[in-house]
Formats: structure tokens, C-alpha cells, sequence
């Protein structure tokens, strides 16, 4: 590695003194992941910067959750190092590398002396872009990807011109259902026709781009898959992207198609919708037909998806859901429910009030919302032994750590556990449709902004608090973006009566306008 000057004028500056030590040590401990050598290299402030294509981290706080969290770098070699110097305590330092597994990339750096420091001479990094080689394919995202993989079935259709990544839970003809199992993909038949849904965008002029990755079977709710990893959030650089519907939102955020098509059962479009800064809907229980869609607990699935603009989602369901009347709504006919904005962390539960100034408030309490989530656990764990049981039964160690867990538990619940959980949500489905009736309810579409994968299990309970009162009445919610006052992605739900998907598409557009 031979550094070079950039001129200034024809002056040359000689380097600082300690700089070139300083860099070399930092690449040093990236190669080798030692996080504290690198936490120590970058500027211990708020206003220290690091980003690449995933996104901006603001403040050396985020910077070093993200080098503890990513278990290191890959591996390469600095093979041209230009250093353009500002004055003998500030220097730009721009470096290309080449990666083990091929490809070139790019690190400018800007690097600051503070005469006070004695390690490595002073010098820490203020400002940081990295640009490296992009993969082809992002096995993350994407189990299958075409351009398209399958073509529209109308060149002037409503969404002609869309492109759709189909969640591996639907039939796609052709192609295996994979449901995010390496296990279950081996034997999975290919299938012969496509879902229901998946034929109805086609007919109506949109394109498959590609089959995306799911958690397995659909049966959480971070988007962490044991198997392929997680898809990347580029909203909110090393967090997670939300799931199960994950593979489809991270498509449709990344701009690598415009359509996310997933399911709801318990959260699974609203939660990475709200992670994401995307647009989603979960229709209203059996709006949309599930034929051709691998079910993970019938009484609660749902068809979704997720959209950059408003405007398409409601494109989106005038396609997939049935003829009805649209309800002219307003903003002042919404009903905030504080104590569900309560049960929200408090920039979320900030964003969701200032997204709805003028909002009612509804002094309805739900006493009973832990029985709820309980019982909605238990019942949805129930019918997914009863969907998948007998084929996990003696493979439940081809399984992920967390799913297993779910699956384990699931199987462990007995009918009168399951009974009794029905009568728990029999209540609760009455009460809650009571209480909507002709309103339109506003709270967060999740309990807290994306977490990291550490933290993810902490806020799951959290979040199916406000996630399952949706499930288990059957109703459609949609998942507007709004951003929190720190800049990161949150969501605003609202739900109506079942039947009202179209009602609330209109309000969404109406509020994103």
C-alpha cells in the first residue's frame, strides 16, 4: 500500500505525522473484529458518522452497536490509499480495496487529531462512507429472482408496470413452496397453478419479480431466519427488517420491486410495514382468498402488502379485494385509544400522537389485552401443530432456535387448552367489535421502532399486545409510515369494522397526501 497526495494547487502537504499509523491500525482491527480497537478509533461523539448503502449511522453510540453486533467484516486488502490533506490536524483519506470473495470497494474516511490523546497518535475517524461490491443476488432477500420471473398476464392491466416479491408461502406455478425451510423446501412438490392472489395481480398487469424469503412457516414476528439471515432494514441500518413478511418488505423498501405480498396472522405485514416505513395492509379475515397460500393457523391468516406509496396500496386492493361501497372518511371521524398508544414505547407513542392532532380520544381500556395476547398465542400455536405437526413431529431439529421454541410449545398445547382459549377470544372478539362498531380506532402498529436481533425477543409480547386485537376479531388494519423524533421508521395502525378494507385504503391515501 503506497499512499498517495492529492495536490493543492502545486503544493504538495506532507502527511501528518501518525495518520498513516493510525489507518493502518484501524484496518488492523477490522480485519481482526477487535471492536474495541475500533471504537477507540472513531470519535466518541453524537455527531460522528458512518454510513453505507444500508444507511447512516448518527453518533458513536450507534456506531459501536453495529460493530458489536455484525461479527466482523469481510475480509480484504487496501490496494490504493489517497490522502488529501486539510491542515496538519484534519485529513480526508480515500482507500480502495479488493475482497477476498472479488470485487472492489471504496472507503473515504475524514480523520481528526485531538493534540490531547495519546493513542494512535490522536488521530480518530469523524466521518465514515464504505461502498462495497454489492452481491448479484442477496440470498437474504430473495430465495428466487427473475427479471421478471414471471411475466404479466395483461400489458395494460390497473398495475401494469408493478412488480411483485411474493412471499415463499404462496404458490407460485413452477416453483416449490419453501416457506423459509431448507428441510421443507428438499421435499416440497412443485406447484402447478398459481395462488389465487398471486394469478389476480398477474391478471391485472403486474410482474413476479421473485420468491422472498420468510421466517420459517411464517411463525414469528423479527424476520430473523435461522438459515438464510436476516434481510437488512434500509431504514434503519442494524435493525431488524420485521417479519415474517420480511423478504417482501425489505424488496419493496430496497426499490427491487414495488409490491410486497405477504400475510398477517399476528402481525406479520404490520409490523415489518412499521419497521420499514412502508404502507401495509392486513385485510379483513377471509376478504381476500387464501387458495394456494400455505397456512400457518386458519382462523387468524390473512392475505397482505406492503407498498412505497399509498397510492398503490389502494391500486393494490381494488384488484385483490371484493366489490364494496367506499365510506367517505375524514380525519376527525379517527379514534385514538390512548391506553393502546400507552402500551407503545414513548417516541413511538410521541409520533403516533403528533400524527393525529385533532384525533378523539376513546376512553376504551382493554383490562383483559394479556389474557388476549395469552389466548391468541395459545390458539394460534394450536392450529399451527395441527397445519404442520405431522411433519415436524420428528424434525423439529431442522428448525431454528426460536421457532423451534414456538413449535415445541405448540405442540405441547392439549385440546382443553385450546378450548379454553377459544373462550377467552370469543370474549374478547365480541368486546372488540362492540367497541369499533362504525369507528375507525388509531394506535401503533408496533410497540416500539425496529430493535436490534439482541433485543428483538424483548419487545415481541409487547408488540402482539397491540398486533392480535386485529387478529382476533378479523379486522383489516392498515399501517401507515411516520417517523419518530430520533428519524427512525414507526407506524401508525388503523383498523375498522371487517369489511371496511376499502374505507381504510382511502383514509391511508388521505392522510399521505
Amino acid at each position: 500500500m503506497t499512499p498517495r497526495q492529492a495536490r493543492d494547487g502545486a503544493q504538495l502537504k506532507p502527511v501528518p505525522h501518525g495518520l498513516l499509523q493510525a489507518f493502518r491500525a484501524y484496518e488492523s482491527a477490522l480485519m481482526s473484529d477487535d471492536v474495541a480497537a475500533l471504537d477507540a478509533l472513531f470519535a466518541d461523539s453524537p455527531t460522528t458518522l458512518r454510513g453505507d448503502a444500508a444507511g447512516l449511522l448518527v453518533g458513536h453510540e450507534q456506531i459501536a452497536a453495529f460493530r458489536a453486533s455484525r461479527g466482523g467484516a469481510p475480509k480484504r486488502q487496501i490496494v490504493q490509499t489517497h490522502v488529501q490533506v486539510i491542515d496538519e490536524d484534519h485529513a480526508l483519506i480515500v482507500a480502495v480495496s479488493e475482497v477476498e470473495r472479488g470485487g472492489r470497494g471504496l472507503q473515504t474516511q475524514v480523520w481528526s487529531r485531538d493534540p490531547v490523546r495519546i493513542e494512535y497518535g490522536g488521530w480518530q475517524i469523524t466521518a465514515a462512507h464504505v461502498s462495497a461490491p454489492g452481491p448479484a443476488f442477496d440470498s437474504r432477500i430473495w430465495r428466487v429472482v427473475g427479471d421478471p420471473l414471471i411475466s404479466s398476464h395483461s400489458p395494460d392491466g390497473a398495475l401494469s408496470g408493478e412488480s411483485v416479491a411474493v412471499k415463499d408461502v404462496f404458490a407460485v406455478a413452477g416453483f416449490a413452496v419453501g416457506a423459509g425451510s431448507p428441510a421443507w423446501l428438499e421435499q416440497a412438490p412443485m406447484a402447478s397453478a398459481h395462488a389465487a392472489a398471486v394469478a389476480l395481480l398477474l391478471d391485472a398487469g403486474a410482474s413476479v419479480r421473485g420468491i422472498a424469503r420468510t421466517e420459517e412457516f411464517a411463525y414469528s414476528l423479527s424476520g430473523l431466519n435461522a438459515h438464510y439471515g436476516a434481510p437488512p432494514n434500509p431504514r434503519a441500518q442494524g435493525r431488524i427488517p420485521g417479519g415474517s413478511s420480511s423478504g417482501s418488505a425489505t424488496a419493496v423498501a430496497l426499490g427491487h420491486a414495488s409490491i410486497g405480498l405477504g400475510t398477517d396472522t399476528g402481525g406479520s405485514i404490520r409490523v415489518p410495514a412499521a419497521y420499514q416505513g412502508l404502507y401495509g395492509i392486513r385485510t379483513s379475515h377471509g376478504a381476500v382468498s387464501r387458495e394456494g397460500l400455505m397456512p400457518l393457523a386458519k382462523a387468524f391468516d390473512t392475505v397482505g402488502w406492503m407498498t412505497r406509496s399509498a397510492f398503490l396500496l389502494q391500486a393494490v386492493g381494488d384488484v385483490l379485494l371484493p366489490e364494496a361501497p367506499v365510506s367517505s372518511l375524514s380525519l376527525d371521524e379517527v379514534s385514538l385509544v390512548p391506553s393502546l398508544v400507552g402500551l407503545a414505547s414513548a417516541d413511538v407513542a410521541a409520533a403516533v400522537d403528533e400524527a393525529l392532532p385533532e384525533a378523539k380520544p376513546l376512553a376504551w381500556d382493554p383490562a383483559r389485552i394479556d389474557e388476549w395476547r395469552r389466548a391468541f398465542v395459545t390458539g394460534q400455536a394450536y392450529q399451527a401443530w395441527q397445519a404442520h405437526g405431522a411433519w415436524l413431529e420428528t424434525r423439529l431439529d431442522t428448525l431454528g432456535e426460536a421457532v423451534r421454541g414456538r413449535f415445541e410449545m405448540a405442540r405441547s398445547v392439549t385440546r382443553a387448552q385450546a378450548d379454553e382459549a377459544r373462550s377467552v377470544l370469543a370474549e374478547a372478539r365480541a368486546e372488540i367489535l362492540d367497541v369499533v362498531g362504525d369507528r375507525v380506532l388509531a394506535y401503533p402498529s408496533a410497540s416500539s421502532v425496529a430493535p436490534s436481533a439482541a433485543d428483538a425477543a424483548g419487545v415481541r409480547d409487547d408488540t402482539l399486545r397491540l398486533t392480535c386485537i386485529a387478529g382476533i376479531a378479523g379486522l383489516p388494519a392498515v399501517s401507515v409510515p411516520l417517523r419518530t423524533t430520533g428519524g427512525l421508521p414507526a407506524g401508525l395502525c388503523l383498523v375498522a369494522a371487517p369489511g371496511r378494507d376499502r374505507d381504510l385504503l382511502a383514509l391511508a391515501q388521505s392522510l399521505g397526501e
